[in-house]
């Protein structure tokens, strides 16, 4: 495991800067925050929120926050856009350590105390863990069910859970700013995957992103197949955009939604067209929904919901993927 950046920037102080981009987020907004303001971090902390324009009471919401507690700052955040208000956010920190939450996500009490404590130990730049989906509703909950099962997403640890170690991406993180700095922040073309893209450059320029299980975040899924199908189109989309520009970051996770659009669409085509035989594929696939939905679901609701979550997730994935446009990231100057 790599100590090059404890080298480079030294053991870092027991202070923290917790930053949250935040857009239309009134029903979680003050259970995020007070998960954060009742940290059992040994040290310092403070809360930036960076808050676009909102169709809801976010920003009244996080105005009171900040009144309440001179710990929490609110930033304006005019694009709306999550990549410009996480630099926005970042540029207000007084901290040398930073740790990326959302503000539909609770951290549990011992999240910055263990993060900090991994961050020390391991040398890494960026260390994360878990995105642990939990949904309220049943279909919310079917949701989970399905972001947290290899079945649903791919065998990706910060989904499904793993042991600790290096890896390629981490759901949110714990940074060095420093590190965070120095490779220019968050890039603002990216609408989606802007935390891989940022986690490759920091591995490229010599850090460790670092894995572990023990810290989870809890993550509430969309709450409407319509919001899930644009979310899910919007990943597919932008990790094709990540794909162009790193050449040999795709691997075959990445590829199945889309093989599998072109492999369905194909069978359902000429199993119309020129034989029922040609019909088996989209019938295997069919099968394997039926099958993983009756795995991952926990009730005879779950199971009833579940193929439709997945063929959503699965579909909007990589339709997004394939119809990604070369000019969907135009060239902008970054700024911490």
């Amino acid at each position: 495991m790599s100590t090059s950046a404890n080298t480079l920037y030294g053991s870092p102080k027991r202070e923290i800067s917790v930053i949250l981009p935040v857009l239309n987020e009134e029903k979680y907004l003050a259970d995020s925050v007070n998960s954060i303001l009742s940290q059992n971090f040994i040290g310092a902390i403070e809360v930036i929120l960076a808050v676009g324009p909102s169709q809801d009471e976010t920003m009244k919401i996080a105005k009171s926050l900040e009144a309440k507690d001179p710990r929490v700052v609110v930033v304006e955040n005019p694009t709306g856009k999550t990549a410009a208000g996480l630099n926005l956010a970042i540029a207000k920190t007084r901290y040398s350590i930073i740790v990326r939450v959302d503000g539909h996500s609770q951290i549990p009490i011992d999240y910055c105390e263990t993060a900090f404590q991994i961050l020390e130990q391991t040398g890494a730049v960026n260390v994360g863990g878990i995105m642990a989906a939990e949904g309220i509703s049943l279909f919310e909950r079917s949701v989970a069910r399905a972001m947290r099962s290899p079945l649903g997403v791919g065998a990706s640890r910060f989904h499904t859970g793993g042991g600790a170690g290096e890896s390629d991406t981490v759901y949110l993180g714990c940074f060095r700013k420093e590190a965070l700095l120095a490779v220019g922040g968050f890039d603002e073309r990216f609408t989606r995957a802007q935390d891989w893209e940022l986690n490759f450059r920091l591995r490229e320029s010599g850090g460790t992103v670092y894995f572990d299980p023990r810290l989870k975040v809890t993550y509430r899924p969309r709450s409407t197949i319509k919001a899930l199908a644009k979310q899910y189109f919007e990943y597919g989309r932008w990790r094709r955009v990540v794909s162009r520009r790193y050449k040999g970051s795709i691997n075959y996770r990445y590829l199945a939604p889309p093989f599998t659009v072109v492999a369905t669409s194909l069978s359902i085509l000429l199993g119309t067209l020129i034989s029922p035989i040609l019909f088996v594929p989209a019938l295997v696939y069919s099968v394997f929904i039926l099958g993983a939905s009756t795995i991952i679901g926990k009730s005879l609701g779950e199971i009833l919901c579940l193929p439709t979550i997945l063929l959503t997730m699965h579909i909007s994935w990589g339709l997004g993927f394939l119809t990604s446009p070369k000019s969907l990231a135009p060239a902008v100057t970054l700024h911490p």
